[in-house]
């Protein structure tokens, strides 16, 4: 599982590779400046009885959400298409050249939907985990669920009597 790390606040603090199976204490994360730093993980609650994670492993947040993230050119799928929309209602559509850019256009855009990724993301902290299996029961962003994590970060925690 690839994770892109963000501390309570919100603000990065790089990538780490994390083999679940071993559920590491510690790993190292890499910022895109190149500084690494070490980074506690608590997995204690974080994984379900099926191996997929329930909680956040680096703020402990309980609210996770799913994510589609598209491929870098993506944008470029998206002009490349409007354009192709262009041409077919101004009538440039009968040319085979352009009926061929046509056709490829719509397999670049397929291309674009079968690459984009699900991706696992905390409310609470915005870190992100890519390549990891998803629990049925996590669903899309919620604005109530997110509402409701805000909340939870905000509250302070009470100790718990001896």
């Amino acid at each position: 599982m690839e994770l892109e790390i963000r501390d309570h606040e919100g603000r990065p603090v790089g990538r780490a590779a994390v083999d679940p199976a071993l559920r590491p204490p510690i790993v190292r994360a890499t910022a895109d400046d190149g500084s690494s730093r070490e980074v506690l993980l608590d997995w204690e609650r974080a994984v379900d009885d099926g191996g997929c994670l329930r909680s956040c492993v680096a703020c402990g947040g309980r609210h996770l959400y799913r994510r589609r993230s598209l491929p870098r050119f993506a944008p470029f799928a998206l002009v490349l298409a409007a354009a192709g929309v262009v041409a077919g209602v101004l009538g440039y559509s009968s040319d085979p050249a352009v009926l061929a850019a046509l056709v490829a256009l719509v397999a670049l855009d397929a291309a674009v939907l079968v690459l984009a990724r699900t991706q696992l993301c905390c409310y609470a902290c915005g870190t992100t985990y890519s390549r990891v299996r998803i629990a049925r029961y996590v669903r899309p962003w919620d604005a109530r669920a997110a509402a409701e994590a805000r909340d939870e970060a905000r509250e302070p925690s009470l100790p718990s009597p001896p």
